[in-house]
């Protein structure tokens, strides 16, 4: 049976107060909803990511250890956009449900909540991460590049509030579906990142902990401006007012509910990347490591216009089961998957043509030049990877919006540790075909991945209609 509805309204009541542009549409026509609202998150990601390829070039100049050393705290700072985004997903999530069922005073209180619980979660967070951080690396098999993971990684640790606090209020912002401002303030935040990075790198010569520098100063200003939306123009159509606030359990749970499963989802691909490194460390040295930390980087950005229409789709899918709108359900799980689809086939052409251009880029240094060939193969076996994303991820957006956070996390954790990881260990270790080997593992057990939850989606939206 469906969960009722958290805020024990009738779903057909009117909004508490006047709905904002981004409310209306966010309860309206789904596709149109998703293309909107999908629409300033893919730009401002694709500025974000692009700010990470062009922190990828800047520290490639300092040579193969300075880009191997970022991937080894990649996996870690991967845990923290991890909490980040997760945490972000639950909240989003509770607050779209809520303003789906008419209930505004609910879905503010699910947002002051959720700061609270991000800023107790961002303390703990980064004293464990500053006190652990060497042996952790030595772990992960950082070796010779241990002071420059070092280096960067105490840096980027040290403003573990900034990333995670700011992310939430993002969140909340999508919760009640302005994505432009959303746009606005983390677009202009990666355009800065990217002029500080060879200013403190290379003018300043603070070497690689001038790229984490660039990202903490970047931060700073998020933060300052989001602050000042909640706390100063208070324009939003969530309140962060902490009058007459206590603590309310089921609000909480409501919030972890999703946001620990989506946590610990990024968390799986952080383990993921460790475990691809380990294996890429046994069969090519720690330049395999480099060229995957290069190519993946690209892969991420590759997939930015999907993970902009999944997030899209916990906001929209939350709205619409919140007012017990379920015949939208299937229509924004195939709308979605076949928008994602036509945006990944284009990825995947592109970046196949283009793979050799694209490797130079991060190998235009003498000392990184002879990563250039592997880098460009790399990138193209991913083409093939692109389009078997979007089933998956955006059925798991499904589970997120309705509130079956447990659910997203078993088909991530089948597809990452399961399926992609046993691939890349068959096929790399086992089988002996090296890093090319691992490779191609990534690529089976993300279509198996996809399959699996499409299928699992599917299901669930049927049932969720008989029950209606």
């Amino acid at each position: 049976m469906p969960d009722a509805v958290e805020s024990g309204k009738d779903p057909k009541d009117p909004l508490a107060g006047p709905a904002t542009l981004g409310v209306a549409l966010l309860t309206g026509d789904p596709r149109k909803a998703i293309v909107k609202l999908s629409g300033p998150m893919i730009v401002v990601m694709l500025l974000m990511s692009t700010y990470n390829l062009v922190n990828a070039i800047w520290v490639a100049g300092l040579g193969p250890d300075a880009l191997a050393a970022v991937g080894f705290v990649t996996p870690l700072f991967m845990v923290l956009i991890g909490l980040g985004n997760g945490l972000g997903a639950g909240a989003t999530s509770l607050i779209a449900r809520r303003i789906g069922a008419g209930d505004r005073d609910g879905a503010n209180r699910a947002a002051v909540h959720s700061i609270l619980l991000m800023v107790a979660i961002s303390i703990v967070t980064t004293v464990l991460l500053l006190l652990f951080a060497d042996p952790i690396l030595i772990a992960f098999g950082a070796g010779q590049t241990l002071g420059l993971a070092i280096e960067y990684g105490q840096v980027v640790f040290a403003g573990t509030i900034l990333i995670l606090v700011t992310s939430m209020l993002a969140s909340i912002l999508r919760a009640e579906g302005d994505m432009k401002r959303t746009m606005y303030i983390f677009g202009a935040s990666s355009l800065l990142n990217m002029i500080l990075d060879p200013i403190l790198i290379y003018w300043a010569g603070m070497g690689i902990a001038g790229a984490a520098w660039g990202m903490i100063i970047s931060q700073v200003m998020v933060a300052i401006v989001l602050l000042y939306w909640f706390f100063v123009r208070k324009d939003t159509y969530v309140s962060l007012s902490a009058k007459g606030f206590s603590w309310d359990h089921a609000t909480i749970r409501g919030i972890l509910g999703v946001g620990l499963p989506a946590s610990t989802e990024f968390f799986m691909m952080s383990i993921l990347a460790i475990l691809i490194n380990g294996m890429l460390v046994m069969t090519a040295g720690t330049d395999a490591v480099a060229v995957y930390t290069a190519g993946w980087r690209l892969v991420m950005f590759a997939i930015i216009p999907l993970v902009g229409i999944a997030m899209a789709v916990v906001s929209v899918s939350g709205a619409a089961y919140g007012g017990r709108h379920y015949d939208k359900l299937p229509v924004i799980h195939h709308f979605s998957i076949w928008l994602g689809l036509v945006l990944a086939l284009c990825t995947s052409a592109i970046t196949w043509v283009f793979s050799a251009q694209i490797a130079t880029v991060f190998t235009y240094s003498p000392e990184t030049a002879y990563l250039a060939p592997t880098i460009a193969a790399f990138i193209a076996v991913m083409c093939l990877f692109y389009p078997f994303v979007p089933p998956g991820m955006m059925s798991g957006s499904i589970f997120q919006g309705v509130g079956k956070g447990l659910t997203s996390l078993a088909i991530t954790a089948l597809r990452e540790l399961v399926f992609i990881a046993l691939f890349a260990w068959i096929l790399g270790i086992a089988l002996g075909y090296g890093e090319h080997g691992i490779w191609w593992g990534m690529v089976a057990g993300d279509i198996l991945g996809s399959i699996v939850a499409y299928v699992w989606a599917r299901a669930y939206i049927r049932r969720l209609q008989a029950y209606a």
